[in-house]
């Protein structure tokens, strides 16, 4: 059964989807961006700010669907300019490491949402 997960630690949707949603063990997480869940505002700063902020938006909505980072599977990360790959890196790095960093695809797109420099979405499973 599909389960829809919300919590008030990240940003709320900002059009017709959820947070993430889980079935069975699998939690799927919408693209995250860098808005600060209390302002819905994007955080100031370069991509290396935006994508702190995507990665603790992240970190709430793994936890109230019972999981971590510890435990995701695949990432799929949206630059809005690959000339920003190793800066994104720096700060991606910090939050998955090593051998037990997840399976990923970056790719460089045209736009993102509320014009951000980065989004980035997971697969996961429960605790």
């Amino acid at each position: 059964m599909k389960t829809i997960i919300s919590t008030q630690k990240a940003p709320s949707a900002i059009g017709p989807y959820n947070q993430a949603t889980a079935f069975d063990k699998l939690i799927f997480t919408s693209g995250q961006i860098a808005l600060d869940p209390t302002t819905m505002e994007i955080v100031s700063g370069g991509v290396q700010e935006q994508t702190k902020q995507v990665m603790e938006n992240l970190k709430a909505v793994l936890e109230e669907a019972g999981s971590s980072f510890e435990n995701v599977l695949k990432t799929t990360c949206y630059l809005s300019d690959m000339d920003n790959f190793v800066a994104f890196n720096e700060v991606y790095a910090q939050y998955f490491k090593g051998e037990t960093a997840p399976a990923r695809s970056t790719v460089a797109v045209k736009t993102l949402p509320k014009n951000v420099l980065v989004e980035v979405d997971t697969i996961a499973f429960k605790n």
